[in-house]
């Protein structure tokens, strides 16, 4: 486990928001074994089960070690992998893991992601909300999969805001996916890709600067993007709102709870 801040823990892959008793997940990807194999890449099926293990992994710590009970779950977008079809596999195990999600929280929430164009049909199974984004009222955090810019939608969020505490809520954190964030490290005679979260600021306005916290991915066939050399993809990474070399790196070890502060981007690039 490690701490971001008082509000922000990472656990493994997820991110614990004891406050509010809520974990965020991101980018499950769930079918993307059949694809690749309908492709003729032929891989072992062994994605579900490393995907479940992880998650049952994380869901133990929380209230073994913690001794916490989870209040909600987020998956923050691409809970399945196809776009425009699901697949025999995707309905099967989409739904197991809602089943298994639903058992270890009071409540589930799936946001949408780029993939999950027709994740409705999957949803309506077993009464779950699909929602654009999710604001935890209590850490002021907005949680959005991060395919899309998000200055319009945080302008209006707090315009029809809730009191909490007697305040207006105002976004101080932006949680985001889509990106399957990781770093590529070693030396010159060996060097390998980790899943890793990176945590800056994003530049909301001249005056205004919020939190960012960018997630790895979930599925267990990549490690993800090396930010350190190849393309970004998310409108909230590759923008000038942001500068990604002054960026935190949060390396999550593999087949571990250990993860692991690396400094600055920069010293990575």
């Amino acid at each position: 486990m490690m701490l971001i801040n008082k509000s922000i823990q990472i656990i493994d892959l997820g991110l614990w928001l004891p406050k509010s008793r809520t974990l965020v997940i991101a980018d499950l990807h769930i079918g993307l074994e059949d694809a690749l194999n309908k492709q003729g890449v032929l891989i072992p099926k062994f994605h579900f089960k490393d995907l479940t293990d992880r998650l049952e992994k994380i869901i133990n710590y929380i209230q073994v070690e913690l001794k916490q009970k989870i209040k909600l779950i987020v998956v923050n977008g691409d809970i399945k992998h196809e776009f425009g079809t699901i697949s025999d596999e995707e309905w099967r195990n989409t739904l197991k893991v809602i089943d298994y999600l639903s058992l270890k929280s009071e409540k589930l929430i799936l946001i949408k992601g780029n993939h999950d164009t027709i994740l409705g049909p999957i949803a309506e199974k077993r009464k779950i909300d699909v929602v654009d984004y999710y604001v935890s009222e209590v850490e002021s955090i907005l949680v959005v999969h991060g395919d899309k810019p998000i200055k319009q939608k945080i302008k209006k969020i707090e315009s029809n805001s809730i009191k909490v505490d007697s305040k207006f809520v105002k976004i101080k954190t932006v949680i985001m996916g889509h990106e399957h964030t990781a770093v590529l490290i070693g030396d010159e005679t060996r060097k390998e890709t980790y899943k890793c979260f990176l945590v800056g600021k994003y530049k909301l306005s001249n005056l205004r600067k919020i939190n960012l916290i960018a997630m790895p991915s979930m599925n267990q066939l990549s490690q993800g993007t090396d930010v350190t050399k190849e393309s970004l993809l998310s409108p909230l990474l590759n923008g000038k709102e942001v500068n990604l070399r002054n960026f935190d790196v949060y390396v999550v070890a593999d087949n571990s709870e250990n993860v692991y502060g690396f400094g600055k981007l920069k010293k990575l690039i």
